[in-house]
């Protein structure tokens, strides 16, 4: 078992990463820019290294500084958490050359999977659909407009790197094709660095829904289960929830056994190990296709360890300490409903403009069947160079209605000031009625905003 590990990561997720570690009697080293000195990593790790000033490329992006730190405190091993590098297989590769074991997949597997073109091709081979598209990267206005006749529109125009929804646009001429071809490739390069894009038929209205994987280093495999991701704005996800509601249907009774199964499939055709997560959209009558593998553990990740008891941040240390896998697939069992809603500093009610600033007062909500996984606290300040989640929170129910009622008396408990959040938002979706019945996909979020609707969310505020 490793006796210390660097984080390099910030926020809620370095925070749980640390709560793993001190539960399995494992040191932790804190990284930190000069904009996070008074984050909470900070001060509850065991150690900590400022790594530079307060834009990521400048610190937590920085591969020699992040090596430095750990060479420095002497860690057997370096957890990246979600985003920043823990997708990038020669980040992975660096700290295996110095003998610092990486807690994520195989830089082989990474490598396998390293965009979503290569991803496509590999659920392909694994008899995975996969949307009808581009074989590759799209070079030109040309080629562009020749996939998109191929294929018929509308179509998606795709970021070959990254996520978030940046570099993602949808096209249903030819007119809005070229435009959002050359917005998708300059968005990509700035966020990624990397501005390839590929092209894929738009599914519209679709579910998206993702299968949690863990795999061990001796070809042991399985998967936890699924989580609906649909309630996104822009393709990021607001709201998610397990089991989902539209695998429940009797209709599909079916599915989420076939789904957990391709989900296997790519995972060990990639010789997939530690956790993952297999994206897919799905349309209303069952047909599936694959969208992509997140390579790392996912910011939804506690909704599947509240209804399977697994705890994978957990997990990823065993696994990456050399442990064998103790559950397999028949070991799997599931109890209840989750539900988790992302609080993030933005101001729904002005285009969802994110909102740094100090927090006046904070004061989380409690009680039975709430967790709340957050790096926050009264006087702290949210710089304005990262991500603007301020917590996950999350509600477990006996059943669904239970989950959402939870959840919807905690939202109304959770009191931050100083800042806009996304909270009152989240209280008008969990009072409509299409949701509480478990009717949406994708574009529920855009429908709320747009219909008659938008004063229940208005009175909210």
């Amino acid at each position: 078992m490793f006796e210390k590990i660097l984080i390099a990561n910030r926020g809620e997720i370095a925070m749980r990463i640390i709560r793993a570690c001190r539960e399995l009697n494992i040191k932790t080293v804190a990284v930190y820019s000069k904009a996070d000195a008074n984050s909470m990593h900070v001060q509850v790790a065991d150690e900590a290294v400022c790594i530079g000033d307060g834009p990521s490329t400048d610190s937590y992006l920085r591969i020699d500084r992040l090596i430095s730190a750990a060479e420095i405190t002497d860690v057997d091993a370096i957890h990246p958490g979600y985003g920043f590098l823990s997708e990038n297989a020669h980040f992975a590769d660096v700290c295996e050359s110095c003998n610092i074991r990486f807690i994520g997949p195989r830089s082989a597997a990474m490598n396998a999977l390293h965009d979503k073109s290569s991803s496509r091709n590999l659920a392909k081979k694994a008899g995975v659909p996969t949307p009808p598209g581009s074989e590759g990267l799209v070079e030109s206005e040309q080629e562009a407009l020749a996939v998109a006749k191929r294929i018929g529109y509308p179509v998606m125009i795709k970021a070959i790197a990254g996520g978030g929804g940046r570099g993602m646009r949808a096209a249903h001429n030819d007119i809005s094709l070229i435009k959002g071809y050359h917005t998708a490739r300059s968005e990509a390069e700035k966020a990624f660095g990397n501005s390839g894009v590929y092209i894929e038929k738009f599914i519209e209205n679709p579910h998206h829904i993702e299968f949690q994987i863990l795999g061990d280093n001796r070809g042991n495999i399985i998967h936890l289960g699924e989580r609906d991701c649909s309630i996104q704005r822009r393709n990021q996800k607001l709201i998610e929830e397990t089991p989902s509601p539209l695998l429940d249907r009797k209709d599909l009774k079916d599915l989420r056994k076939k789904m957990g199964k391709a989900a296997l499939r790519i995972a060990e055709m990639a010789g997939y190990t530690n956790a993952g997560t297999v994206e897919f959209i799905v349309d209303d009558t069952g047909n599936f296709y694959f969208l992509e593998v997140n390579k790392r553990i996912q910011v939804e990740h506690p909704i599947t360890e509240e209804v399977t008891g697994v705890d994978l941040v957990k997990q990823q240390i065993l696994i990456a300490s050399g442990e064998k896998l103790t559950l397999s697939q028949g070991d799997v069992t599931f109890r209840g409903h989750a539900i988790e809603c992302r609080i993030n500093a933005e101001d729904p009610f002005n285009d969802f403009r994110p909102s740094p600033g100090r927090i006046e007062i904070y004061y989380p909500p409690g009680g039975g069947g709430i967790r709340l996984d957050s790096h926050a606290y009264g006087g702290y300040t949210i710089p304005p160079y990262y991500d603007s989640m301020v917590g996950k929170l999350i509600a477990i129910g006996r059943d669904r209605t239970d989950a959402l009622n939870k959840m919807t008396r905690a939202l109304g408990e959770f009191m931050i000031t100083g800042i806009k959040t996304t909270i009152p938002f989240e209280m008008a979706i969990l009072q409509d009625p299409d949701f509480r019945r478990g009717n949406y996909t994708t574009n529920f979020v855009e429908r709320l905003l747009g219909g008659a609707r938008r004063e229940l969310i208005q009175d909210k505020a």
